[in-house]
């Protein structure tokens, strides 16, 4: 588990966003709203789908299942200027990310994840960083599918 630390630029974001939690999560819910209506959406730069998730401050540091967090199903434009009724659009502030190539089905990831945090990230030379999580759904990209691939970043900064 060796990822890529890239410096990412700011992004203009249009999608739609929700509150949830582990113990609740509606990630489905989420992007069953967002895909039938995403081709609504002008400007658009790639058809990469982007996932955020907007963590509390405390939210690891205080960690449980409870804890709610803001997922946005997005898609990035090259102006936010057109956007449709009921979506909004999202600044990403780009920044440092450690980025990871996830290869497997959807309902695996938890554990890939659980690695970056208890095993890469205690073990490198960075922090976790108070910025958006990013999941990268590209042409490979296939739910649920166990040869499906997608790329996560993880914001960081050194201590």
């Amino acid at each position: 588990m060796t990822p890529q630390i890239e410096l990412k630029p700011e992004k203009k974001l249009i999608g739609q966003r929700m509150k949830m939690s582990y113990a609740d999560y509606k990630i489905g819910s989420l992007w069953g709203r967002f895909m039938p209506r995403h081709r609504e959406i002008k400007n658009i730069v790639s058809n990469d789908l982007i996932g955020l998730t907007l963590y509390t401050k405390t939210h690891f540091s205080s960690f449980s299942p409870a804890n709610e967090f803001e997922k946005w199903a997005t898609i990035e434009v090259s102006q936010i200027d057109q956007v449709p009724e009921g979506m909004e659009n999202y600044s990403f502030p780009g920044g440092l990310y450690a980025l990871f190539q996830y290869r497997g089905s959807s309902t695996e990831i938890a554990r890939f994840y659980q690695e970056i945090f208890t095993i890469w990230l205690p073990s490198s030379e960075f922090e976790l960083d108070d910025r958006p999580h990013v999941e990268v759904l590209g042409a490979l990209y296939k739910n649920n599918d166990p040869a499906s691939e997608e790329e996560i970043w993880i914001p960081i900064k050194r201590p």
